[in-house]
């Protein structure tokens, strides 16, 4: 969440930050409602110190003294329950305004409305071509009978699949492929639980904006929820601890993710672009405020590394203020090519989020000076499996409906050079 002090004392600059967002919340009703809250809080300590010191009196009184006090006190009581009330409807209604103000915007974020907006900053190969006419991932799939998506419907329902055979294989080789890189750049290898409580949700910024597109495991019994990505218990991990980041504190980490895909379009619903249950390599990062924006361009540049040497094409995308999630300050993206689809599609991303999380979370360290301050968190997706996956298998496939296997995957998958 943003700093308050903030908001209070530069509200024109949060206003162009909701705008340039494309968002509606209208900030006057927020600072409205926050000096009622100032108000109230004033209110209630007065009330509250009165009705401390005359209970103190009262026993000490005379008997002739003591009716007209207790009479007194009665309105006291009664003013205050009245206040009392109405500050828990007026913090209610705060909470409710300032759980939707989003992070201010890093200075290079492109300005923009929606995603078509987006800003292509570089690309990495031209689109692959061919000598036939390319194949779409899942009809190879269902050539190689690897991919099953009508026995995942019978077995879980719509918008779910089992892999099978080689591309299981091919899936293990870029996990260790991408963990291998990671850990060779002091990334710590974590695996987290898929399953969080509400609270992981609220302070990483999943909550109160995206329920509708979280899972909630039997609800109000466990007040647990599937979560989307692992940056959700990684970055909950070091929940109100104070860190030591004289170097960032970084973890890859590989989960399978969950989401309910409400909306999506139904020409992504063949094969496995766009379902419910999928798996993710993330990296999540803690550090020093001063240092986010560095080792936000360290992140994404490791993503290009891993891709480049997929010799994948792809495009690298400066996400535009009106695309961006709240607590994300900037965000870049991978777009790689998809042959069949003939258009590029995200396969990775990575935030800057600021201290937006640590606030919730209460994630802090000390500086030099002692001062405590909060930390600086980031995330990167760095391999979607799924998307991955079809990258590969429509990149690299041929007319034989074999896929070759890319060189850097060979070491994980016994050297075979195609499946």
């Amino acid at each position: 969440m943003l700093d308050i002090k903030i908001i209070r004392q530069n509200p024109e600059l949060v206003k162009d930050v909701i705008k340039k967002r494309n968002l509606t919340l209208d900030l006057d009703k927020f600072l409205e409602i926050d000096r009622e809250k100032l108000d109230l809080i004033i209110q209630v300590d007065e009330l509250r110190a009165i009705k401390n010191r005359v209970s103190k009196e009262i026993p000490s009184l005379s008997s002739e003294e003591r009716p007209a006090k207790i009479e007194e006190m009665k309105k006291v009581w009664e003013n205050l329950s009245l206040l009392e009330e109405r500050q828990k409807e007026v913090e209610s209604s705060w909470e409710a305004l300032y759980y939707q103000v989003p992070n201010l915007l890093d200075e290079t974020t492109a300005i923009w409305n929606t995603d078509e907006d987006n800003k292509v900053e570089s690309k990495f190969l031209e689109p692959s071509k061919f000598d036939f006419e390319p194949k779409a991932h899942y009809e190879l799939g269902e050539v190689k009978w690897w991919i099953d998506t009508e026995k995942g419907s019978e077995v879980s329902g719509a918008r779910f699949w089992y892999l099978k055979w080689d591309l299981v294989l091919l899936q293990f080789a870029l996990i260790n492929y991408a963990v291998s890189k990671l850990v060779s750049k002091w990334f710590n290898p974590i695996l987290p639980p898929v399953l969080v409580r509400e609270k992981a949700m609220f302070g990483t910024g999943f909550f109160p904006a995206w329920e509708d597109g979280i899972y909630s495991v039997n609800p109000w019994e466990d007040d647990l929820y599937l979560v989307g990505t692992s940056e959700v218990p990684v970055t909950s991990y070091h929940t109100w601890e104070t860190l030591d980041l004289e170097k960032p504190k970084m973890y890859v980490a590989y989960s399978s993710c969950f989401r309910r895909e409400a909306w999506s379009a139904w020409k992504d619903m063949r094969g496995i672009l766009r379902w419910h249950q999928f798996d993710k390599i993330e990296m999540v990062v803690f550090c020093k405020q001063d240092e986010s924006k560095k080792m936000h361009d360290f992140m994404i540049g490791l993503e290009e590394e891993i891709w480049q040497g997929l010799g994948i094409p792809y495009q690298k995308v400066n996400i535009c203020s009106g695309d961006l999630w709240n607590p994300a300050m900037k965000k870049y993206d991978l777009e790689a090519w998809m042959p069949w689809q003939n258009k590029y599609r995200e396969v990775t991303s990575c935030s800057n989020v600021w201290e937006y999380q640590s606030r919730r979370l209460g994630i802090k360290y000390k500086d030099s000076e002692g001062n405590s301050l909060y930390a600086h968190t980031l995330n990167g997706t760095v391999i979607a499996m799924s998307r991955c996956l079809i990258a590969i298998m429509e990149n690299y496939q041929t007319k034989d409906w074999d896929i070759i296997i890319p060189e850097v995957l060979r070491p994980f998958i016994w050297w075979k050079d195609k499946i």
